[in-house]
């Protein structure tokens, strides 16, 4: 075999591929014998049917487009090994020549992976954040647990409506006097200030009072989800059941017992200190990581092809799926509700793409630079921590990777984490944690 590249541009390049003739009757063997294990011939054993006979039956043609797969597949992948070209994009193959007994000659046309020129990624240097937890902070938590355990209770006869309050409503809404699907509602309970009608409807409840009855008047936004209804004008009859208001408890000995598994409030004070200071802490560590990265990535040099952003895009969309999946939400219900596109989707999801490829490519570049090896425990540490994650049995997971072929990418990613690891050990003053 013998390969020529040619570059066409900056990442895209064309490597001319020859293969002898010897061979190219090597491969149609190769191929005849393929097609003679797939198929069952009357009279024939399986993977015994001879040429001829699987021409009578498939034709000339379909023996040499296998026997083209077969020769294209082995020799463009050795192509690529002798010229050191990683590809990030499938082949675009041409053939020139393709004969039984003569050299076979084709083109493939691939998009490379990028070569990148590493700046300083050693001695770096970045702010160690502040970890301490003031009493501020203390007391807003405490206030959310408050929240938490408020109870709800009707509020006093002839009280009226006040933000933050909840009215127990009936609402039957109209456009052009005639109602539509999803304008009603009964016994609703709607936090006042919560916006979670349409814009306008909360404010015209306040000042009401328990038994009233309120006409309301609003416009559907422009972009409201329901095309019927956007930009249009709604009137709805509410009729006022109950104002209920949250009744805060006390924070006492007595609110830690109900709240927590301590006995006073005190206990439960440096509880929360001690859970929010550890939660600061790996807070600060993680930024001043994250910083020692992106500056390491900032520092490098590379051109990344649109391809593999677009790949990315791609994965990304593929996940948000895949967790829409796992709540019970599809996709397209997602898209609908959110009034976007695939194509706003992947607008959206364009430049993280890009930084997340940049970044994936540098620290490649970094792990090959300092000769950063996966080894098998460490394979197997990151399946355990996989397996932990999904709680699922770390043989399960490997095989389920070994199965769907990625155990390439799963060593890359290591690969990846280890030279992120190098960065931080190897920064200024470095106190990473391990």
């Amino acid at each position: 075999m013998k390969a020529t590249v040619n570059p066409v541009d900056q990442h895209v390049v064309t490597l001319t591929i020859e293969v002898p003739a010897a061979e190219v009757d090597k491969g149609i063997k190769q191929a005849v014998k393929r097609i003679a294990n797939q198929v069952n011939i009357p009279g024939f054993r399986k993977g015994h049917a001879p040429r001829r006979v699987l021409e009578m039956n498939f034709g000339k043609e379909a023996i040499l487009e296998e026997a083209f797969e077969v020769l294209a597949s082995q020799n463009y992948s050795a192509a690529l090994r002798e010229n050191d070209i990683i590809p990030v994009s499938e082949p675009e193959i041409e053939r020139e020549q393709f004969e039984e007994g003569k050299d076979l000659i084709f083109k493939a046309t691939v998009t490379k992976r990028p070569e990148v020129k590493l700046g300083d990624y050693k001695g770096l240097e970045a702010e160690k954040q502040d970890a301490t937890v003031s009493d501020e902070q203390i007391e807003e938590q405490l206030n959310n647990i408050r929240e938490q355990q408020a109870k709800m209770v009707v509020a006093e006869e002839g009280a009226t409506i006040q933000k933050d309050d909840f009215a127990v409503i009936d609402f039957a809404g109209s456009v052009d006097g005639k109602p539509f699907d999803g304008g009603e509602g009964k016994s609703y309970p709607l936090q006042i200030g919560s916006g979670s009608f349409i814009p306008g409807f909360e404010d015209q409840l306040i000042g009401a009072k328990a038994g009233d009855d309120v006409t309301v008047k609003v416009t559907f936004p422009e972009d409201y989800f329901v095309a019927e209804l956007a930009g249009k004008e709604a009137e709805f009859k509410t009729h006022i059941h109950d104002i209920k208001r949250k009744e805060l408890p006390e924070l006492n000995d007595e609110f830690a017992k109900e709240a927590s598994s301590y006995e006073t409030i005190e206990e439960l004070k440096n509880d929360l200190r001690k859970k929010m200071e550890e939660e600061a802490s790996r807070r600060a560590i993680d930024t001043y990581n994250a910083e020692l990265i992106q500056t390491a990535v900032k520092n490098a040099t590379v051109e990344i092809p649109e391809v593999m952003i677009e790949d990315r895009v791609e994965q990304m969309i593929q996940e948000l799926a895949m967790n829409m999946e796992g709540r019970g939400l599809k996709l397209d219900d997602y898209m609908k509700f959110s009034n976007k596109t695939i194509e706003d989707l992947r607008s959206e999801y364009k430049e993280s793409a890009a930084e997340n490829v940049r970044a994936d490519l540098v620290l490649d570049a970094v792990a090959t630079e300092e000769g950063i090896e996966v080894t098998p425990d460490d394979m197997n540490r990151e399946i355990f921590i996989m397996a932990q994650s999904f709680g699922a049995d770390p043989k399960e997971v490997w095989d389920i990777i070994a199965k769907e072929g990625r155990v390439a990418m799963l060593a890359g990613s290591v690969a990846r984490k280890k030279a992120a690891r190098f960065i931080i050990d190897n920064a200024k003053g470095a106190e990473a944690a391990e």
